[in-house]
C-alpha cells in the first residue's frame, strides 16, 4: 500500500492559499474536513467489506491476505477522524461503538491457553461465544444461536457492564481476521488460518459457520456506524450543527481535540503506557501488527486540523482556513512555532512507522532494554507533549475559555501505573 507522509513544511512550500481567516470559516473547513475523513472511513469500510464476503465465498491464503490489507486500508483514514473526539460530545458518545480498545478476546472466539479464564474484573473474558449458543449474562440466558448485529450490539458488546467486552467495532474485525499476536515482543501479528473461515470437514478450531456469520455481522454493524457518523458531519448533521452553534465553543472543541488526543490519550495511554510496562498488549492494534500506522495517522490528524488540509483517500483535498489561519492573524511567531512543532511530531511519527515498516516492528521497540525502540517511541512522545504545551499558549492567545485536556498517569503519576 503506498502511503504518503504530509508535513505542514512541505504544505507550506506546496503554495498553500493564504485565507482570511473567520472562527467561523474555520469552522466550516473543520467540518468538512470531519465530513470527508468520516466519508472515507466509509468508503473503505465498504471495500473491507467486500473483501470480507470474498473471504467467506471462497476461504484461502490469499482472500484472507486480501481482507486483511483491506482493513490496514480502513485505518488509515479513520485513525485521522480521533482528533474529532474529546470536544464533541456526540463523537465521543458513538466512538466507543467502532475503536474501543483493548478487548477481551476471549469473548469472542477461541484464545490460547496461556490467555486464561473468567477474572475478578470479567466472569466473561473467556465466554467464546462462536462456540457457545446459549449464554448466562448478568444473571440472564441468553440465546445466541443465531450470530446477527443485534446481538453483537445490543447483548454483547460492554456485556454486564463492562468496558472490555468489546464485541463490535474494527478490533473486533482484527481479531477474527488475524487472531492472537502470541509473539511477545518478537516481530509477528496474529497467525489466524484461513481455515477458521472453511465450512464443512475441513474447518479449523470448530464452529467456522459461527465465525462467519460473526465477522460478517461485526462488518456490517461498522458500517452502519460509520453511515450515522458521515450524516451528522454532512450539512445540516448534529455534529456540524453543534460545533457552528458558538464560535468559541467550537473553536474550543477543536483545541481540545487537538491538546487530549495529543496528551493524555497518545503520548500517554497509548504510548508512554506501553514502553513503561513493556507489554505489547497495550499496543493499539495488538492482533495485526498495525499500531505504528495508527500512531502515524493520529498525528497526522492533529495537523490536519490545524492547517485546515486533508488529503483525502482518492488523493483530492479538502482545504480551507484553518485554526493555523486564526492564531498567525493574532501571533504569527505562535502560529510558526505551532507548526515547527507538528512537523517535528510528525517526522518522529514517520521515523517510527518507517521503521516497523522495514521490519523494526512495533511489538520489538516494547522490549525491555531495546534502546532503539525505546528512542523511536520517545521522540514521537515528546513531540506529542511538546505541541501540546503550544495548545494550551494557543488557547491563550485567542482568549478561549481554559481547557483541561486528557491526562494520563504515564505522564502525571507514573508511580501509579505500577501500584
Amino acid at each position: 500500500m503506498k502511503r504518503t507522509t504530509l508535513t505542514a513544511t512541505a504544505l507550506i512550500l506546496g503554495a498553500v492559499p493564504a485565507f482570511a481567516a473567520t472562527k467561523g470559516e474555520v469552522l466550516d473547513t473543520y467540518a468538512d474536513i470531519g465530513h470527508a475523513a468520516y466519508e472515507d472511513s466509509l468508503i473503505t469500510a465498504r471495500a473491507l467489506s467486500g473483501a470480507i464476503d470474498a473471504l467467506v465465498a471462497n476461504p484461502t491464503e490469499v482472500t484472507l491476505a486480501a481482507a486483511r490489507e483491506a482493513w490496514i486500508a480502513a485505518r488509515e483514514p479513520y485513525q485521522q477522524t480521533e482528533v474529532y473526539r474529546f470536544g464533541n460530545p456526540i463523537v465521543d458518545d458513538w466512538e466507543g461503538k467502532v475503536n474501543a480498545w483493548p478487548l477481551d478476546e476471549g469473548l469472542i472466539d477461541y484464545v490460547d491457553a496461556s490467555y486464561g479464564g473468567p477474572t475478578d474484573e470479567n466472569p466473561f473474558a473467556s465466554v467464546n461465544v462462536i462456540a457457545n449458543e446459549q449464554l448466562t449474562i448478568a444473571g440472564q440466558e441468553v440465546d445466541a444461536s443465531d450470530i446477527t448485529p443485534e446481538l453483537i450490539s445490543d447483548t454483547l458488546n460492554e456485556a454486564d457492564g463492562i468496558e472490555t467486552n468489546v464485541a463490535r467495532g474494527y478490533h473486533a474485525i482484527e481479531f477474527l481476521l488475524w487472531g492472537q499476536d502470541l509473539n511477545g515482543t518478537d516481530p509477528g501479528a496474529g497467525e489466524r488460518p484461513h481455515t477458521d473461515f472453511v465450512q464443512g470437514d475441513d474447518c479449523t478450531n470448530g464452529n467456522c459457520d459461527r465465525r462467519v456469520d460473526y465477522l460478517q455481522s461485526a462488518t456490517d454493524l461498522l458500517l452502519s456506524d460509520l453511515e450515522e457518523m458521515v450524516a451528522a458531519w454532512d450539512e445540516g448533521g448534529a455534529a456540524r450543527e453543534a460545533v457552528m452553534d458558538d464560535e468559541d465553543q467550537g473553536i474550543i472543541a477543536i483545541l481540545t481535540g487537538m491538546g487530549s488526543l495529543s496528551y493524555g490519550e497518545q503520548a500517554g495511554e497509548r504510548m508512554r503506557l506501553g514502553l513503561m510496562l513493556n507489554d505489547p498488549e497495550e499496543e493499539h492494534d495488538c492482533f495485526s501488527d498495525n499500531t505504528h500506522r495508527s500512531h502515524y495517522n493520529d498525528g497526522l490528524g492533529v495537523q490536519n486540523v490545524y492547517l485546515g488540509r486533508y488529503e483525502r483517500v482518492d488523493g483530492s483535498l479538502v482545504e480551507g482556513p484553518g485554526v493555523s489561519d486564526l492564531v498567525a492573524e493574532s501571533n504569527a511567531a505562535l502560529d510558526e512555532e505551532m507548526t515547527r512543532k507538528l512537523d517535528i511530531t510528525m517526522a518522529a511519527m514517520t521515523d517510527l512507522s518507517d521503521a516497523a515498516e522495514n521490519g523494526f516492528a512495533y511489538d520489538q521497540m516494547l522490549e525491555a532494554g531495546n534502546e532503539e525502540g525505546e528512542a523511536l517511541i520517545m521522540n514521537a512522545v515528546n513531540g506529542l507533549i511538546d505541541q501540546t504545551a503550544t495548545i494550551e499558549r494557543i488557547v491563550s492567545e485567542l482568549e478561549l475559555d481554559m481547557i483541561e485536556f486528557e491526562g494520563s498517569d504515564s505522564l502525571d503519576n507514573p508511580n501509579a501505573v505500577f501500584q
